[in-house]
């Protein structure tokens, strides 16, 4: 069976993970599955929350989504970053200035996180036709306070903080500059390159977390609605949610419309989902703090993943692909 580019499908995966299900020892908390990011372990007064993640369908700026995309998945457990592990595969033709650039970008996200490099691995090799960068990150959380995806529950409320799409909307501006340029102008593409500085969400994560909420999801491939597929699955429970609720940039519409992609499904550091029994109460919190959140939908006890749109219930199926894997095969055919 070959499989497509992009993440392994759930059913496969999770027929895959299911060997992994016993720990080997006590102090090990979670296991592999579906929709969880991270892993912890039991160091008595604190937890050690760890996870990886590459980069592959981004060529710029990776040194900056690399490190906030594994961050995110920390936060979204409740666990404050302390270091990163850095993995560096460059293919032949690398030049000494891409690693330079690569390792600028590592340094100066580092330390405006106030997180540490704490090693890693760098080498050429012919396995890899371009950079690929992967981070291990490591946090820490108070033993009563790991938030899991599978925690939601029938009546919480569904919020999703900043906007739909972000980093993918950042991607495809560096990705197709000329031509977007080209159909909407400079300064359109210049801000939608810019939303790499927003794709953390490590404030609300630990906000949320301190706050009390059922789970988290940072948002990645498959975009949100692979997110709310993911949630729904761990938990067990379903979910109904509101297109008309769910933020998205001018930017991202006007990129997505012009390449014909759905940014409900398109890559999507930078927004966090978080569960709650008491959405209003959360909304104002983070509102507080000065962190843009809307609330989306709810958890049901159906087992059914519904999307209202214009007054249709439509399911939502097991998630492809992200949306960026097409538009990366688009490259070169506008």
């Amino acid at each position: 069976m070959k499989l497509d580019i992009g993440k392994i499908p759930n059913n496969i995966l999770e027929k895959l993970l299911f060997q992994f299900s016993e720990p080997q020892r006590r102090e090990v908390l979670t296991k592999p599955g579906i929709g969880e990011d991270c892993a912890a372990i039991d160091f008595a007064d604190d937890i050690c929350v760890v996870t990886t993640d590459p980069i592959t369908g981004a060529d710029d700026e990776i040194g900056i989504l690399g490190i906030h995309i594994a961050c995110n998945d920390l936060a979204s457990s409740g666990a404050e970053p302390v270091g990163i592990l850095v993995t560096v595969l460059a293919p032949p033709e690398t030049e000494l200035e891409d690693l330079e650039k690569l390792l600028r970008q590592i340094k100066e996200t580092s330390m405006a996180m106030k997180i540490d490099v704490l090693g890693g691995h760098t080498e050429v090799t012919d396995a890899v036709n371009r950079l690929v960068l992967s981070i291990t990150a490591i946090g820490k959380a108070k033993n009563n306070a790991l938030i899991s995806t599978g925690g939601a529950k029938p009546g919480d409320s569904i919020i999703l903080t900043q906007f739909a799409a972000t980093e993918g909307t950042a991607i495809l501006a560096w990705l197709f500059e000329q031509e977007l340029k080209r159909e909407f102008g400079a300064e359109l593409v210049d801000n939608a390159k810019k939303l790499l500085n927003s794709i953390s969400v490590v404030k609300e994560g630990l906000l949320a977390a301190k706050y009390g909420v059922s789970c988290m999801h940072d948002v990645t491939e498959g975009g949100v609605l692979g997110a709310l597929w993911e949630i729904g699955t761990a938990s067990g429970y379903g979910f109904k949610i509101e297109k008309r609720k769910i933020p998205i940039l001018e930017e991202t519409r006007r990129i997505c419309s012009f390449l014909g992609l759905d940014p409900l499904k398109l890559i999507s550091s930078g927004s966090m989902i978080i569960v709650t029994p008491d959405g209003g109460e959360l909304l104002k919190v983070l509102h507080q703090n000065d962190i843009k959140a809307s609330e989306i939908g709810c958890i049901t006890f159906e087992k059914e993943f519904l999307l209202i749109e214009d007054n249709k219930t439509v399911k939502i199926d097991m998630p492809e692909s992200d949306e960026l894997y097409k538009a990366r095969k688009m490259k070169g055919k506008i």
